[in-house]
């Protein structure tokens, strides 16, 4: 379809796009996280987590054919804040602000609280995802929004987006991957962990030691744990894990993102995509770690974690430890541990770089932006490289050469 044959649509709540049709284009594009699905982000708006009165306006913009079929979409939000996005942005605020201009509102297409990569701009083909960005940036330049902010995109996303002119940026998270690189892989394929003693043996001595001193503390400290998947996980269950996630944001002096009715309704709508580890002591829950998992692209993404009593290494066990050997065990591809913390490298967690891209409507600014950004992308550069050079896995044994 030409571009100028869409019909562009902006809507105020996930609620009024048919979720069968949405979650249809979720499904055809390469990473299809599950945070993009329509139950999350209607959750996200519905519970109250993300909506105007959180400075999470909503303004999904899709576009349709003349036959009413959905052809691209994206989670569009008016942000009155930089909070919950991962991305930081504040010094660019800050700019603004100094010389007298106004930042907020400003348009960003993400998933609030969930720094998870993957398919933002939802579309049928190439030029549906190209129609798309440019009606993102029609948007934002009609409502004179100071910039636009695609977050944590996948690769097609990055290609359409720098296509258009937008800034590209790099941060940084850490993933783990089901690999065995201390054996030779097999042609065409890679050999997966067979436990997690067999994980152990694929790190450094050093790093080996250091988690199996860390497990043992728990264990000595009488700590048990449990997991529970799906409609498993109990409404107790669920109570004891808020207890516990919004202890943790509490003890920090903030309130936490997510409320208790997000979690119900992710319970309701969403459960084959939760899994819950409690970690208990003398029969009692005192700390708890919820993982979202795709199970059918086999991915466990590190999510929420907090905990009632103190117990030494218990965060590392309940937040790396025990979902690494249940991934294993499992045959699970990738856990994605989240945004920032070098000590992940020593759960080898390896260091991942993700993209984001940016618009500014200010010439100026944006000028400014695009040097500031070719310098921290140096920088980002120069950082993976020294990560690099302390990866925790031992070096793979050279493959052997065919003599035929």
């Amino acid at each position: 379809m030409a571009e100028n044959d869409y019909v562009t649509r902006v809507l105020s709540s996930p609620a009024e796009v048919c979720a069968a049709d949405w979650n249809a284009l979720l499904s055809r594009e390469a990473d299809p996280s599950p945070f993009m699905r329509h139950e999350y982000l209607l959750a996200l708006h519905d519970s109250g987590c993300a909506n105007e009165a959180t400075g999470w306006q909503a303004r999904l913009l899709t576009l349709w054919s003349g036959a009413e079929e959905l052809q691209a979409a994206c989670p569009l939000y008016l942000k009155s804040h930089s909070y919950g996005e991962y991305v930081f942005d504040w010094a660019w605020a800050d700019a603004y602000a100094r010389h007298g201009l106004r930042y907020y509102p400003k348009a960003l297409v993400a998933v609030p609280f969930t720094p998870v990569p993957g398919a933002r701009l939802l579309a049928r083909d190439a030029p549906a995802r190209t129609a798309l960005l440019h009606a993102l940036l029609a948007l934002a330049e009609d409502e004179k929004l100071s910039s636009l902010h695609l977050l944590f995109a996948q690769p097609q996303d990055v290609a359409a987006a720098q296509a258009a002119g937008l800034l590209l940026r790099q941060t940084v998270q850490f993933h783990w991957e089901n690999k065995a690189p201390h054996l030779p892989a097999a042609p065409g394929s890679a050999p997966y962990y067979r436990d997690f003693e067999h994980f152990l043996a694929g790190l450094q001595q050093e790093k080996r030691k250091k988690i199996r001193q860390e497990r043992r503390k728990v264990a000595e400290a009488g700590v048990r744990f449990r997991w529970a998947q799906g409609t498993d996980i109990t409404h107790a269950d669920w109570d004891f894990f808020y207890r516990c996630y919004e202890r943790t944001y509490l003890e920090h002096g903030n309130a936490p993102y997510l409320s208790r009715d997000f979690f119900e309704r992710m319970a309701s709508t969403m459960p084959e995509n939760w899994l819950l580890f409690v970690a208990e002591h003398e029969s009692q829950p005192i700390a708890s770690s919820l993982i979202g998992i795709d199970p059918v692209r086999k991915v466990a993404y590190g999510r929420y974690w907090g905990a009632l009593a103190r117990v030494d290494c218990l965060h590392f066990e309940a937040c790396y430890h025990q979902p690494l050997a249940w991934c294993i065990a499992h045959g699970y591809l990738r856990f994605e541990g989240g945004a920032q913390g070098e000590h992940k490298m020593a759960r080898a967690l390896l260091p991942v770089a993700t993209t984001s891209a940016h618009w500014l409507a200010h010439p100026g600014f944006a000028e400014a932006v695009e040097r500031y950004l070719a310098r921290e992308g140096e920088g980002v550069g120069q950082y993976l490289a020294h990560l690099a050079q302390r990866s925790p896995l031992k070096q793979a044994p050279p493959s052997p050469i065919n003599s035929d």
